[in-house]
């Protein structure tokens, strides 16, 4: 069939529609338009008469129900802006003129289907790229060592050198570019002059300087470990069922604190916790933590006290669990949705969240919405932070929640839909505090109880977090 013929069928199409007479087709000498309002719009299928229409309706009716899954607003724009997925979804349910034996479930699987291939692909780039980031972390960590250790000695810092030199075939002295390396590659370079061999001292410092900027730039992106020769994380993850009344259904927290040295002179070191929870948590020590230190002074280092701690990997040397108890404020934050049927089959939804525990900084939180299915109409009208409509789904943001910020509603009307249609309601954030109030205090050397520098991150945040 050719493009003309295909657009000479569809302009025809509107001068056949009769007013004020209720059909589902409509047929001429040699086509069947079957067809079915869609607002202002209409979902069109063209066949042959010698077609089966009870098939064709079906098929129709499957197409209809095809379009709200992408289709926010039945209007012309939306439909535009959603070509390319409604072609795939109609791609699976029409082959070659008949029809597939699918449904709107399967439909919506197909199309969203990932390739096994490109998620290996993906899997294995973003490890290569995550090696080469810490293998630049791990030279500039080095680098800055080498930089701190001659200062001390007050000699003139050797990073110049194996900065300039360790990577290529160059001398000291020589008054060439230097030779291209991946590190290098990454670190601002300054113009070399052509200076006499009196002058090299002044390039080595310039090359002394792009290190210090590399290194400063990873400060600044996060990698505070950089420069530090101890550095601590406390990792938390939340598995948190609740009710519509509020009521914790099912709650488990688990945390490790993992340990990290590259500097071979702290390998023998305590980290003092303090445990400022009153609720009961569940503490377990890795096997070769001395427990006794532990508990009593809340003191983690190695029960053989000659022996360094592992250098330059993370080491799990602490964890901590917790379970539901009787108490319905464990959870961090509480939300709370109120959906009550309104006129013209409407629901009225008010969601309201509040913080249960006020030392927790929760950022980037979104809680998600289900809506029902089909043609729906929202209509929001009050909110704090910002929403979007996704699909079937409302997303409500809120940038920070804090003890200054501990609570807002949300409250908006969709039609049609019954109270059910709005969960269960999913939560997601990010924080850099702890549910269990695990910090470390100090970090001494084992021998003489010297301070050593370190530093400590925290990253707590739900694995799973819904009202059902």
């Amino acid at each position: 069939m050719t493009k003309a013929r295909i657009e000479g069928l569809l302009a025809a199409f509107p001068k056949l529609m009769t007013g004020g007479r209720q059909h589902t087709f409509v047929e001429t000498e040699s086509v069947r338009y079957v067809y079915q309002p869609l607002d202002k719009l209409y979902m069109l299928l063209i066949t042959t008469k010698a077609s089966n229409i009870l098939e064709d309706l079906e098929t129709l009716r499957l197409f209809s129900r095809v379009v709200p899954e992408y289709c926010t607003q039945l209007t012309e724009m939306e439909v535009l802006n959603q070509a390319f997925n409604l072609l795939f979804a109609f791609d699976e349910i029409v082959a070659l003129g008949y029809r597939e034996s699918v449904n709107l479930a399967q439909v919506r699987s197909f199309v969203e289907m990932d390739s096994h291939e490109e998620k290996i692909y993906q899997a294995v780039r973003q490890t290569q790229e995550r090696e080469a980031a810490n293998r630049m972390r791990e030279r500039a960590k080095e680098l800055q060592r080498e930089k701190l250790e001659a200062a001390k000695r007050g000699q003139t810092p050797r990073s110049s050198t194996a900065f300039s030199g360790g990577f290529g075939n160059s001398s000291l002295g020589s008054s060439s570019a230097p030779t291209s390396s991946p590190i290098a590659e990454k670190l601002p370079t300054t113009p070399v002059r052509e200076t006499q061999a009196a002058s090299t001292a002044m390039k080595l410092s310039s090359r002394g300087a792009d290190v210090d900027s590399f290194v400063s730039r990873l400060a600044k992106e996060g990698d505070v470990a950089a420069l530090a020769p101890v550095h601590l994380r406390f990792e938390e993850r939340l598995s948190l069922t609740l009710g519509r009344d509020g009521d914790i259904q099912n709650f488990e927290l688990s945390g490790l604190l993992t340990l990290r040295i590259v500097n071979e002179q702290y390998g023998r070191i305590h980290v003092h916790i303090d445990n400022k929870d009153t609720r009961p948590l569940q503490l377990q020590t890795h096997p070769n933590v001395d427990k006794e230190a532990f508990r009593s002074s809340g003191v983690i280092g190695l029960k053989q006290v000659q022996r360094p701690f592992p250098m330059h990997s993370d080491v799990g040397v602490l964890k901590w669990r917790l379970t539901t108890g009787n108490d319905d404020k464990l959870a961090p934050l509480s939300v709370n949705c109120w959906p009550s049927e309104g006129a013209g089959g409407g629901c009225d939804v008010n969601i309201e969240y509040e913080l249960e525990q006020d030392h927790l900084v929760l950022t980037d939180v979104v809680i998600n919405i289900p809506l029902p299915s089909g043609n729906t109409s929202v209509v929001v009208h009050q909110w704090e932070g910002s929403y979007a409509q996704k699909g079937r789904t409302l997303l409500w943001s809120i940038p920070v929640i804090n003890k200054q910020q501990k609570t807002a509603s949300l409250e908006f009307t969709v039609t049609p839909a019954i109270p059910n249609d709005f969960f269960p309601i999913t939560v997601t954030w990010t924080s850099d505090t702890s549910l269990a109030q695990l910090t470390a205090i100090k970090v001494t050397q084992a021998e003489d109880g010297s301070p050593v520098d370190f530093s400590q991150d925290i990253s707590f945040r739900p694995d799973k977090y819904e009202v059902v």
